[in-house]
């Protein structure tokens, strides 16, 4: 077997092995980088954490309505003067106290504070998922933007590509005629002037392209050293024209929408709040009850001291009382109950301009969606138009029947209808999204 056969082997098994590692690439669809996205989003993370400490205090709030029961032992040790528990007079001993007490004890009535507060945990407890799902959304959100914007710079690389290539071929064609007299110095400059610029625009749509994919991984929290192909099956998508009723729409979003929900619980926040001052300035009824007894020891008496079993059990105590608080003066209650009345006032201003805005982002995504639907309509056919035009240019061109600068603007025109094309399909795709996300569709459609 001889040299170059041996080198033809090698440099196919090679160029076999580098095609098939790159088949092997794993190619990221929106939908999978936006579900990695939410695994590994540090603010998802620390929502998730803020909703189980919500949770707990929900329990805790739980747990108030039930009676409170503890158990308190002490110890002391006097020596010096002191009194003496038998005959409650001074004298100079020393002695050893030992107590114990178990109590228990139940609030009757707090103004209502009690269930107020626990109302309010079970408020929080559902903010706490819902602020859950919002920091979901939003970053689901921001990464089909950065997604969007890396599919479109890559296909604008492509048509720079396409657009030198056809640059550089004719550039070749130009210098040709030109050897044989078919074309002047004026046509070659002009020509190399137009493939020295669409050289620029790749070498620019290859940094804007870097850019966008550091902002997509940084997004996704994904690794900035690792490798990331995106699959560019978006830029064929088909438009679809549907009717949709804003109102509809608007309807469900302005109850069930993340943004929408989060308004009207904080509302119902900071109300149980105003209650739960007001409670504050009302009478409270408490019941307690208890077991005490303990145990006594005068080590300067020359007396036997009872047995520790016998004095417990002789010393036991039992008590059950009953208290009102009545407030008299609390004027920090009271200037706190003016606070979250006007809280409540605040909240409420801020829930109408969230739902107001909500309406308005519905309203403009639909007809953005629907009038990108028509544009990229319209833009097919001018871009069809504007490739035939640019081939009879061209073919003119070639034949001496139209000077460069009109060929050049002619294949301008041409690929800015095209890099236009891509980006309404873009647009499109971005507002077909958010629709189905304000009528409660997941913006994560399994790839489809």
């Amino acid at each position: 077997m001889n040299t170059s056969r041996i080198f033809n082997m090698v440099v196919l098994s090679l160029t076999v092995a580098v095609a098939s590692s790159q088949e092997k690439t794993p190619l990221w669809t929106m939908d999978h980088c936006m579900r990695y996205a939410l695994v590994h989003s540090t603010d998802v993370k620390k929502k998730q954490y803020q909703s189980s400490t919500y949770k707990a205090k929900y329990q805790s709030a739980v747990a108030s309505f039930f009676p409170t029961v503890a158990a308190g032992v002490g110890g002391q040790y006097n020596w010096g003067r002191s009194i003496d528990p038998e005959t409650n007079i001074y004298n100079t001993v020393t002695t050893f106290n030992n107590y114990y007490e178990l109590y228990s004890s139940l609030s009757l009535f707090d103004g209502g504070q009690t269930i107020n507060l626990w109302k309010q945990a079970k408020i929080n407890r559902q903010q706490g998922l819902n602020d859950t799902q919002k920091a979901k959304d939003d970053k689901a959100i921001e990464v089909m933007q950065a997604f969007v914007d890396v599919v479109y710079d890559e296909g604008c690389i492509k048509l720079a590509t396409d657009k030198l290539a056809d640059s550089r071929l004719l550039l070749h064609k130009t210098v040709r005629q030109k050897e044989l007299g078919v074309k002047g110095m004026p046509d070659v400059a002009e020509i190399r002037a137009q493939e020295a610029e669409d050289d620029y625009n790749l070498t620019h749509q290859q940094n804007l392209y870097n850019t966008a994919l550091l902002k997509l991984k940084s997004a996704m929290n994904f690794a900035t050293s690792d490798t990331l192909a995106v699959d560019t099956l978006l830029q064929h998508l088909t438009p679809v024209l549907r009717v949709e009723d804003a109102d509809h729409i608007y309807n469900y979003a302005s109850v069930n929408n993340p943004a929408a929900r989060a308004a009207i619980l904080n509302v119902e926040n900071y109300r149980l709040q105003y209650n739960i001052n007001k409670g504050k300035l009302l009478p409270s009824i408490s019941l307690s009850a208890g077991v005490t007894s303990n145990y006594y020891r005068n080590f300067s008496s020359g007396t036997n001291t009872l047995p520790f079993n016998s004095q417990l059990k002789n010393n036991i105590g039992e008590y059950v009382a009953a208290t009102i608080k009545i407030p008299i003066f609390d004027h920090t209650s009271r200037s706190d109950v003016r606070t979250a009345g006007n809280s409540v006032k605040i909240a409420l201003l801020e829930k109408d301009e969230t739902l107001r805005t909500l309406q308005s982002d519905i309203l403009q995504a639909l007809m953005d969606r629907n009038g990108y639907v028509k544009e990229i309509l319209q833009m097919q056919n001018k871009v069809d138009a504007d490739a035939w035009a640019y081939h009879v240019a061209k073919r003119k061109f070639e034949e001496g029947m139209l000077n460069a600068i009109d060929m050049h603007t002619s294949a301008n025109t041409l690929l800015q209808s095209r890099i236009t094309l891509l980006q309404k399909r873009m647009l499109y795709l971005m507002k077909d999204r958010l629709v189905d996300y304000y009528n409660g569709y997941s913006l994560i459609k399994d790839n489809k």
